[in-house]
C-alpha cells in the first residue's frame, strides 16, 4: 500500500515540475516552495546533505569509497523488496545498506595498515550480489515501479512527510554516533598503526564506521539514487579536502558544498526536465572541477625565466 502512495505522490510531483523560468526569481522560489512535495524535498536534501558531508568526509579520508559506492548500492535491492513486500521504502533502504555494512565488516579480516584486509575482493563479491538481488525484486514485482530509474538514479520529489522524520531520526543518530567517536576515528584513519599503539580499537571503529556509512549511504540514496550516491558522499569532502587539510574547517566546506549541490540541483530539476540526480552531480561535479583548477594553478611550479645572451654572443 504505501508503495503504491509514493507511486501516485511521484506522479502528481512530475506533473507539477518543470514550470517555465520568468525574470522574477522571487516569485518562481517562492511559487516552487509553495508545493508541499517541494519543501519536502528541500528538508529530506538538507538533511542528507549535513549527513552525506560529515559521513564522506571520513570515507574519502580512509580511502574507502569503494565501500561506501557497495553500501549505497544495496539499497537499490533495498528499495525493490520494499515494494514487492508492500512496505516502506525508508525501510528497505536502511536494511539492505545496513546488512551489507555488517556482512563487509564481519568477513573482512583486521590487518595493520588499515583495519581489513581483502576488503575490496569482499566489497566486489557483496556489491555483485546485492545488484542480481535487487534485479530479482523488481521482476518479481508485478505492480507500478516506475522501472529501476527511482532507486537508482534517485527522485526525492515523492518524499512525504513520514520519511523527512524517519531521515531526520537517522540523521541525528548519526551525526551522534560520529560526535562520539570522531576523534579516535579521526588518529585511526590518519595513522592507524600509531592509533592501535596508543591503545586505540582500531578494528571496532571500523566495524561502526562501516555500519555509519551504511546508514549515511541509505539516506543519500534516497535522494541521488543508488549509482549517483558519489555526488553527495565523495565529491563534496574530495573538493573540500583538495581547499583545506584542517579538519574542521574541511568538514564545514564538505556541508557547505552538499547543501548547495543539494538545494541547486532540486531546483534546475523542479524547473527544467531534467533527472534529479544528474542535476545534482553536476553541480557537484561543477564544483570539484573549480576547486581542482584553482589549486592546480596555485601549486603548479613557475617556469624560470631564460636568461638573455649579451649582445653580439651566440652559443
Amino acid at each position: 500500500m504505501s508503495g503504491s502512495v509514493t507511486a501516485a505522490s511521484g506522479i502528481l510531483a512530475t506533473t507539477a515540475a518543470n514550470p517555465p523560468w520568468s525574470w522574477n526569481l522571487a516569485a518562481d522560489l517562492h511559487d516552487m516552495l509553495g508545493y508541499p512535495f517541494m519543501v519536502n524535498a528541500f528538508r529530506a536534501g538538507t538533511i542528507v546533505a549535513i549527513v552525506a558531508g560529515v559521513v564522506g568526509w571520513f570515507m574519502v579520508l580512509r580511502k574507502q569509497t569503494f565501500a561506501g559506492h557497495t553500501l549505497a548500492v544495496s539499497a537499490f535491492p533495498g528499495a525493490t523488496a520494499a515494494a514487492l513486500l508492500g512496505i516502506s521504502a525508508t525501510i528497505g533502504y536502511f536494511a539492505f545498506s545496513l546488512a551489507a555494512a555488517v556482512a563487509i565488516a564481519i568477513v573482512s579480516r583486521p590487518t595493520r595498515g588499515n583495519g581489513f584486509s581483502e576488503e575490496s575482493a569482499v566489497v566486489g563479491v557483496v556489491q555483485a550480489f546485492v545488484l542480481a538481488c535487487g534485479f530479482l525484486f523488481a521482476y518479481l514485482y508485478k505492480g507500478f515501479l516506475g522501472g529501476v530509474n527511482a532507486p537508482l538514479f534517485g527522485s526525492s520529489f515523492a518524499i512525504t512527510n513520514a520519511q523527512v522524520v524517519a531521515l531526520g531520526s537517522f540523521g541525528a543518530a548519526v551525526l551522534a554516533i560520529l560526535a562520539i567517536i570522531g576523534r579516535p576515528l579521526l588518529f585511526s584513519s590518519v595513522d592507524a598503526d600509531v592509533a592501535a599503539a596508543r591503545g586505540v580499537g582500531v578494528r571496532r571503529l571500523g566495524v561502526v564506521f562501516l555500519i555509519v556509512l551504511g546508514a549515511a549511504a541509505a539516506e543519500a540514496s534516497q535522494i541521488a539514487g543508488a549509482l549517483l550516491v558519489f555526488s553527495l558522499l565523495v565529491m563534496p569532502a574530495a573538493t573540500a579536502q583538495r581547499l583545506t587539510a584542517r579538519p574542521l574547517s574541511s568538514i564545514a566546506l564538505t556541508v557547505g558544498f552538499g547543501l548547495v549541490a543539494t538545494w541547486g540541483g532540486l531546483t534546475l530539476a523542479y524547473f527544467e526536465p531534467y533527472p534529479l540526480g544528474f542535476c545534482i552531480s553536476s553541480f557537484s561535479f561543477g564544483g570539484y572541477l573549480l576547486a581542482h583548477l584553482s589549486t592546480w594553478r596555485l601549486r603548479r611550479p613557475r617556469q624560470p625565466l631564460a636568461t638573455p645572451h649579451p649582445v653580439g654572443v651566440t652559443t
